[in-house]
């Protein structure tokens, strides 16, 4: 009986494989290729900007597809060829693997240890939503850590922690490695700290298939929160892996005249990505609606801190974080200046 379940099962499973593999081939690589290579043309927002050739591109890439590529060959050289945008918000995607540009980050100092953090955490932080909170310097200091903006946060979590720290002098936010995630958790954090409605940016959108063909900028602002706030000093902590959201957090919050960013310029992400479909299945998500700062000018490759500060190996070998140190030191002197 075993034996025959078994036998039932390898049948089941090849079937479905089978399946799969003919669902994700529909139509030639050909057909695929030139497919991909035009929604990115038609829709992608950066070409002039990161000075990307598109055409030259199709001519490398178009040489080297055939009818003889299975789906792994076909989706390995598909996502090379989306590579050459340097966008870590293009991604390819299929039911076996997804296709990433990471260098935004990977060739930079890490500027941050979760096992060092955990030291100035404790054993005893408390945890709102996707937020890490304690007390720090002898209660003086607030120390939030977000690790992403994909970790739900909501207004009431927000009113626990910011009455937590209703006696400390000044606040850090720490968001090094936070690659990102939904906006509007962004723009609920920021609304805790300003008083009144400020414009954060502009957006552009694609108005027809030239890489040119953008609306003109429309203004995006944000207005306060109704509900508990902290206009106190704070400190910003940052590093490479802050993409996406957490640029766009970095972007609001350094308008912010008692707000300093202190750690390493940010990795950037800021076009709004869309989403798409090739003939075979495969999604593809691209940026195709820059986003702008209040001057009009381009984030995409990251933002930088007011003050550079970094961790070197020596520093980790000794369990400090001199980012967070230096936030410390930053607060403490600017309370003592008032």
């Amino acid at each position: 009986m075993r034996r025959g379940l078994v036998i039932i099962y390898s049948l089941l499973f090849i079937f479905l494989l089978g399946s799969c593999e003919k669902g994700e081939m529909n139509r030639t690589p050909r057909e695929n290729f030139e497919s991909l290579w035009r929604i990115i043309d038609e829709n992608y927002c950066y070409f002039d900007y990161k000075d990307v050739d598109w055409n030259e591109v199709y001519d490398r890439y178009s040489r080297q597809v055939s009818d003889t590529l299975d789906q792994y060959e076909l989706f390995d050289l598909l996502g090379k060829m989306l590579a050459e945008l340097k966008d870590g918000h293009t991604n390819l995607i299929s039911s076996f693997n997804i296709s990433r540009y990471w260098k935004w980050y990977e060739d930079y100092p890490a500027n941050f240890s979760s096992d060092i953090k955990k030291k100035y955490l404790g054993e005893n932080y408390r945890i709102a939503g996707g937020m890490e909170y304690t007390k720090l310097k002898e209660d003086q200091i607030g120390y939030m850590y977000y690790g992403s903006f994909s970790s739900g946060i909501g207004d009431t979590n927000l009113d626990h922690i910011l009455y937590f720290f209703k006696d400390c002098k000044g606040l850090i936010i720490d968001i090094r490695d936070n690659g990102g995630g939904s906006l509007a958790y962004s723009d609920r954090i920021a609304a805790r700290f300003l008083n009144e409605k400020i414009l954060t940016g502009y957006i552009q959108h694609k108005t027809g298939k030239g890489h040119n063909d953008f609306s003109d900028p429309y203004p995006v602002y944000l207005e306060p929160s109704s509900r508990l706030k902290w206009l106190r000093p704070v400190v910003i902590l940052t590093n490479r892996h802050c993409y996406s959201a957490a640029n766009d957090f970095v972007q609001k919050m350094k308008l912010l005249p008692q707000v300093v960013i202190i750690g390493d310029q940010t990795g950037g992400g800021s076009g709004f990505p869309f989403n798409s479909e090739l003939p075979n299945g495969w999604g593809i998500r691209f940026s195709s609606s820059p986003m702008l700062d209040v001057d009009k000018q381009h984030t995409e490759f990251g933002i930088e801190p007011d003050i550079y500060v970094s961790m070197t190996a020596e520093d980790m070998q000794k369990d400090e974080d001199t980012i967070i140190e230096a936030a410390i030191a930053n607060l403490i002197s600017r309370s003592e200046q008032k």
